[in-house]
C-alpha cells in the first residue's frame, strides 16, 4: 500500500466498551482485535495520527501488507 493511499485516511477504528477493537477500511468493518491484540494495537495507536496511524492499522488487518491488495474498481 503505497503511503498516498493512506493520505486518504481510509481506514478508523473504534474502542469498545469490552475492550475489543473495531477496525474498518472505506467504512466497511474489516477486522476484529480482542484481548492482548487489542491492547497491544491501543498501546500503539495512542500517540499516533496520520499516516503512521494509518499504517499500523493496515499492518493490523494482516490483508494490506504484502502487497496483494487490488485497486477497485
Amino acid at each position: 500500500m503505497a503511503a498516498s493511499d493512506l493520505a486518504d485516511e481510509p481506514f478508523r477504528y473504534q474502542q469498545l466498551k469490552d475492550d475489543r477493537v473495531f477496525l474498518y477500511y472505506q467504512e466497511r468493518h474489516v477486522v476484529t482485535l480482542a484481548g492482548n491484540a487489542a491492547h497491544r494495537f491501543l498501546s500503539r495507536a495512542e500517540n499516533l495520527q496520520g499516516e503512521p496511524l494509518q499504517l499500523l492499522m493496515a499492518k493490523a488487518t494482516k490483508n494490506f501488507k504484502r502487497g496483494n491488495e487490488r485497486p477497485g474498481g
